[in-house]
């Protein structure tokens, strides 16, 4: 009998870390726990999603979630806390939804995991990004835009769910301003509502957008569990 590697994966809430999930998944990792980590004032680090709705995630997707409170000087200590604290509980490796590497973050995960004794599984690193995106829809995950980069995308890109449509349009914008389409670079972010590795979807209800350091942010005010 094959035992499967048991592992956490780190968990923003948007399209990377949850493909790299079920990457995971269907590479036969047992996923025992999401981990996410947040600012004093309940914000992800990364997304500016409200620590609620990763919570949400994690209860319609039947993934137990690991959530702690970080400052960008305590991430690195606090990380490898939460993944020691994980390891004693028998995982063996952390997945990540890193595409490539972003400037100032060279081989972080590797040094970060070798510190630890753990394995980096990065299933998505490598990959093209439109055809990322498209294999992201085809295989049935529904995600919206939550935050964008001002100086390049409009408060109009906020809500747009991804899809052929968006992949078509991000490409266009790529030719002209050169962003990245799965948004590496920070040009968006997004935050998953549906897909295969969900028992239950989520409905957004309600949001308000708002402008803040140069971002636009697709706040989410309500949200309710439904079947599929």
């Amino acid at each position: 009998m094959v035992v499967m590697s048991r592992v956490a994966v780190s968990w923003s809430g948007g399209k990377d870390s949850c493909f790299a999930c079920y990457k995971a998944i269907s590479e036969d990792y047992d996923v025992s726990h999401l981990m996410n980590f947040i600012s004093k004032d309940g914000k992800c680090m990364s997304h500016g999603l409200d620590s609620k709705l990763i919570l949400a995630q994690s209860e319609v997707i039947g993934i137990p979630l690991v959530q702690r409170e970080v400052s960008w000087e305590t991430y690195e200590p606090r990380f490898k806390s939460a993944v020691s604290e994980l390891k004693e509980n028998g995982i063996e490796g952390v997945v990540f939804g890193d595409i490539s590497n972003i400037a100032g973050h060279e081989g972080w995960i590797d040094r970060v995991c070798g510190e630890l004794g753990i394995k980096p599984i990065k299933p998505l690193w490598g990959s093209d990004p439109r055809q990322l995106l498209s294999a992201f829809v085809e295989e049935g995950f529904e995600a919206l835009v939550v935050t964008v980069k001002a100086d390049l995308l409009g408060n109009e890109w906020l809500g747009r769910k991804i899809d052929k449509a968006f992949i078509e349009d991000m490409s266009r914008l790529k030719e002209k301003v050169g962003v990245d389409l799965c948004g590496e670079l920070g040009e968006y972010h997004t935050f998953v509502y549906d897909g295969p590795i969900f028992k239950r979807r989520l409905k957004i209800l309600d949001y308000e957008k708002r402008m803040a350091e140069g971002y636009w942010f697709l706040d989410i005010r309500g949200l309710m569990t439904v079947g599929k």
